[in-house]
């Protein structure tokens, strides 16, 4: 979808600013006339979320009426006259003097009313739009999911998600104008040949024929060719020969100008290429290192509505704290924001507002599956020419309802079918929509691993040190560093750390560090980043989170804050935030940093995950269970019990205990709980070379029966 710019051809009437507002929570303003007049209105700034202007709103979602009225201009008859709005949250009903012209479901993304019928030219026209975000288990994100016995997820307002659930037109609201034959879409792909760029453009119009001219200029190139189409779509290619390549050191943009009949549009587009080559990332051929953060659209007063002096506040900081990427976590961001990351060179990876997608019901996902499959192609039909925009996300942290088994390693069972036709379906169409991008979804600690498989990138957002194993900074960053090798092992892609980080409420401090200090944040994401450089199938880290944000209220948030962030909500600087720019300030903008040489920096010499692991000797599995019997004998006193060690191919072995007595038994029977891995990785875990955690989340340890009957192998 083509941005409103003001060209020669095009007018453009922002109606951003105060608005009549109504909530109606009985729902009775359609039959009562409320788009028409308001009988009670209220001033309300838009953009912006009701919940943050008004403290009666806070929890309010229900629907509520915006009412605006606007003079269309005379001249404008003859005209195509369209209403557009940037995103109304969650479901949108529009009216232009009593006329139902057009609706639309799901936040983030614009659409667009014709109401060259509905319009009075020379006259006032009232405009009315019906705003509801009913937080509901079949919308996409998620809410009122209070079944879902997870503590991560519980709070209020009951959602699935650890984010505020903000309401109302989040972005402005613009009129426009445009000749009755006029341009309806534009996609630019570039290639790279050389040092040349062939850039090919395709124009679709509303109606037939598709011809005009096609105008490419920047710096010391220039390239034009004529359009000749007999149906609706044209499409040339421009050949530029001392092209300069779109990247975070030199984010140059090309002017593209295209004139098809009585219509003109033009626009800024930088030419670069992706693509990923082993374990890599590439961008125009190079490789990338991603240095950066997830964030969150949210800020006092204006929630999640578009705030100009913050954007520009928010990209200063990130290039102060040397970071090049971020991640739209967890939705579409404003076009305003994607027209920033071009002009400062901020790599993106842009997602859907599939998060926490919760699969537990297949009918239920029948019908978000399909929500998301739309979303996508909203989402790519409006960022498709952003050179910024170099991977598209499909999902956040999917997950099924028994996670916490999962976590623990209890439960193996494989996720169900239409859990990974979700995946596959909406990567599919992600890559059939635009093949020019890899796409990826980022995966949780605790969810199925093997949907990664379906990914271009592996992106694990991971907590050791803070959800896991909290207060040992030394043995989640082991943890860590383990996990990647494993994860790497069995994927052979390259790896992004989507999310790590602790919170800190600013001003909280403590030697030695401890949880919850600005300290422990600091060291743990010094850590992790460290952790990161120093293999080579990792292609970057993304701190969570950029800034404290607004979440749902409970006992894990003090002020309703998430306060993960390097920078307070109102964006003062953390002492994380000091330790990145010093991690960050002198690497490159875009290629990855080079190891420390005496550093081992991969799990390169490790076996493909297609090899099957070595077969150990027999001996050496009993000699190491009988170890690990004598460390454990007596421990637990009056303690009775079998614990069964399956090896596969390397035998069989039993823990018989009696009495806190313990004794290895050869050979398969009954047992309360019982331990599956190779035999190799048997020897790691219990040599201390592998946690056992990082052995469970990989898929290399499956356990079951009585889980309580193995806290004696933590005596070991």
């Amino acid at each position: 979808m083509l941005y409103p710019y003001l060209t020669p051809s095009r007018v453009v009437l922002d109606l951003s600013g105060l608005w009549d507002f109504q909530p109606d929570p009985d729902n009775v303003g359609e039959e009562r006339g409320f788009m028409h007049r308001l009988p009670a209105p209220r001033p309300l700034a838009v953009p912006g979320s009701w919940n943050e202007q008004y403290a009666d709103l806070f929890g309010y979602f229900g629907p509520a009426w915006h009412v605006r009225r606007v003079v269309v201009p005379t001249d404008w008859r003859g005209r195509r006259v369209v209403l557009r709005i940037g995103s109304a949250n969650y479901r949108a009903v529009v009216w232009v003097n009593g006329q139902r012209v057009g609706e639309h479901e799901g936040g983030h993304l614009p659409f667009v009313c014709d109401i060259t019928a509905a319009a009075r030219f020379g006259d006032e026209n009232v405009i009315a739009i019906l705003v509801e975000n009913t937080l509901r288990p079949d919308r996409v994100p998620a809410g009122n999911l209070n079944s879902l016995d997870i503590e991560l997820t519980q709070g209020y307002p009951d959602t699935s998600f650890d984010f505020y659930p903000y309401a109302g037109l989040h972005r402005p609201v613009v009129l426009y104008c445009a000749p009755p034959a006029h341009i309806q879409d534009i996609t630019v792909i570039t290639r790279r040949e050389g040092g040349q760029a062939r850039v090919q453009v395709t124009v679709r119009m509303n109606e037939a024929p598709a011809r005009g001219q096609v105008r490419l200029v920047g710096g010391e190139s220039s390239a034009m060719s004529d359009m000749h189409s007999a149906d609706e779509v044209g499409q040339v290619e421009l050949r530029l020969s001392h092209t300069r390549w779109w990247s975070p050191n030199d984010p140059f943009l090309y002017h593209l100008t295209v004139v098809a009949g009585q219509d003109v549009y033009a626009m800024p587009v930088g030419l670069r290429t992706v693509a990923v080559q082993g374990k890599q990332f590439l961008l125009n051929d190079e490789p990338v290192w991603f240095k950066g953060f997830g964030r969150h659209e949210d800020f006092y007063a204006s929630g999640r509505g578009l705030n100009l002096p913050l954007l520009v506040k928010d990209y200063d900081l990130l290039r102060w704290v040397g970071a090049n990427s971020y991640r739209t976590s967890h939705y579409p961001y404003s076009e305003e924001e994607m027209q920033m990351a071009d002009r400062l060179g901020i790599l993106i990876i842009d997602e859907l507002p599939a998060v926490s997608f919760l699969f537990d019901d297949q009918a239920s996902v029948e019908k978000r599956k399909a929500t998301c499959l739309r979303m996508l192609e909203e989402l790519i039909a409006r960022d498709k020419n952003h050179a910024a925009v170099v991977m598209w996300s499909v999902a956040n942290e999917p997950l099924l309802p028994n996670l916490i088994a999962r976590l623990s390693g209890q439960d193996t069972t494989p996720p169900p079918a239409y859990a990974h036709d979700f995946f596959r379906d909406l990567l599919a169409r992600a890559r059939a929509l635009d093949p020019t991008r890899p796409a990826t979804f980022v995966g949780r600690m605790g969810a199925p691993l093997e949907w990664q498989a379906l990914t271009d990138v592996i992106c694990v957002n991971r907590y050791w040190g803070w959800h896991e194993q909290g207060g040992q900074l030394a043995r989640a960053i082991e943890t860590l560093d383990q996990e990647l090798d494993l994860i790497y092992e069995t994927f052979q892609k390259p790896i992004l750390i989507s999310e790590f980080g602790a919170d800190a409420p600013a001003g909280l401090h403590g030697q030695p560090p401890v949880m919850w200090s600005e300290e422990y944040q600091a060291e743990l994401i010094r850590g992790y980043v460290t952790t990161a450089r120093r293999k080579d199938f990792v292609i970057g880290a993304h701190v969570w989170n950029f800034a404290d944000f607004l979440s749902v209220q409970s006992t894990r948030r003090v002020g309703g804050l998430n306060q993960k962030g390097v920078f307070t909500r109102d964006r003062r600087p953390k002492l994380a935030a000091h330790v990145l720019r010093e991690l960050w300030r002198d690497e490159p903008s875009s290629t990855r940093p080079t190891a420390a040489p005496d550093v081992v920096t991969s799990a390169a010499a490790a076996p493909p995950a297609t090899s099957q692991a070595i077969a150990q000797p027999t001996s050496a599995l009993r000699v190491m269970l009988e170890e690990v019997a004598r460390r454990i004998d007596g421990t637990r006193p009056g303690l009775t019990t079998t614990l069964k060690f399956d090896f596969g191919g390397d035998g069989v072995y039993r823990f018989v205990i009696r009495d806190g007595r313990v004794s290895v038994v050869e050979g398969d029977g009954e047992a309360v709980a019982w331990v599956r891995m190779a035999g190799d990785m048997a020897l790691k875990v219990f040599r201390d070379k592998v946690n056992p955690m990082a052995a469970v989340l990989t898929g290399r340890i499956k356990v079951g029966g009585d889980l309580k009957a193995l806290t004696i192998l933590r005596d070991f």
